[in-house]
């Protein structure tokens, strides 16, 4: 069931729609998904490549209803499953080509993962991929979408040693006080998801809580992440207003109040969502 809608109406900045079903009806085509979402205060999603199809998948998609804005690259773990860095190279290749479209906004998401990533080779391969796709966001000018498991250290000395694009996003934060400390020195955007109303991260609710105003982002990564009381099914773009209202709890601000400041930032990371279209 969808939530009470919100009345100031704001944005899921990371979903994957392909994947996104409803435990009741099954398999949700992403414009029934999109309509749902509207219907509660949801007025634009960033649809988010994780392999090179998707990522074509989710470029398409952007030109195809105005509620959606794409982002594209290869996901830290897909870099190492390329048996040679030719062959990443030349995939990265075709994720520098898709970054030219109008309606791709944000590299992403990339970044490191340590959690899945085993061997120097891989993680060499990972972190090659890593710098590749920060350079093409420099490149087009647009946002970098950073996916960051057990590597805080290692994203931030990357970003800091080659130089961040404009944007950053910290996609599904979830470091502690001191990441947020360095987002907010940087002005890098922290990106909170549903798991931020589970019981045992009180460190995220303690980054929202000293996070930057205007660094502050929403999202769902649908189909994951669903928040608190919906924890174990697939999450929605359409579930994004429980977390934005536990999100003001945390903060002590009023829901418009936040839900405005969350539209605005938002729409300076990826711009209007009607242009281009």
């Amino acid at each position: 069931m969808a939530p009470e809608p919100l009345e100031v109406a704001i944005y899921d900045n990371h979903c994957h729609l392909e994947f996104v079903f409803d435990e009741e009806l099954g398999a949700m085509p992403w414009q029934e998904n999109l309509d749902i979402s509207e219907s509660v205060g949801i007025k634009g999603v960033v649809q988010v490549g994780v392999t090179l199809e998707s990522s074509k998948w989710c470029a398409e998609l952007a030109t195809k209803d105005k509620r959606v804005l794409a982002a594209v690259a290869l996901h830290p773990n897909e870099a190492p499953l390329y048996e040679t860095r030719a062959q990443l190279d030349a995939a990265i290749a075709e994720i520098a080509e898709l970054a030219k479209q109008p309606r791709v906004r944000a590299i992403g998401e990339t970044g490191l993962d340590f959690f899945r990533t085993e061997g120097q080779a891989s993680i060499e391969l990972q972190r090659h991929s890593f710098e590749e796709h920060i350079r093409i966001a420099k490149e087009n000018d647009i946002a970098l979408m950073i996916h960051d498991r057990d590597a805080h250290d290692a994203v931030v000395e990357t970003l800091l040693r080659v130089g961040p694009p404009k944007k950053v996003v910290f996609h599904c934060y979830s470091g502690d006080t001191d990441l947020a400390q360095i987002c907010n020195d940087n002005g890098w955007y922290m990106s909170f998801a549903g798991n931020i109303t589970i019981k045992r991260n009180q460190h995220l609710r303690e980054s929202l809580a000293m996070a930057r105003k205007d660094l502050i982002l929403i999202e769902t990564d649908a189909p994951f992440l669903a928040p608190e009381p919906f924890r174990g099914r697939p999450n929605a773009p359409y579930l994004v207003p429980i977390t934005a209202r536990f999100m003001a709890e945390v903060r002590g601000q009023q829901l418009n109040e936040l839900c405005t400041q969350l539209a605005a930032n938002t729409e300076a990371v990826y711009g209007s969502w009607n242009e281009g279209f």
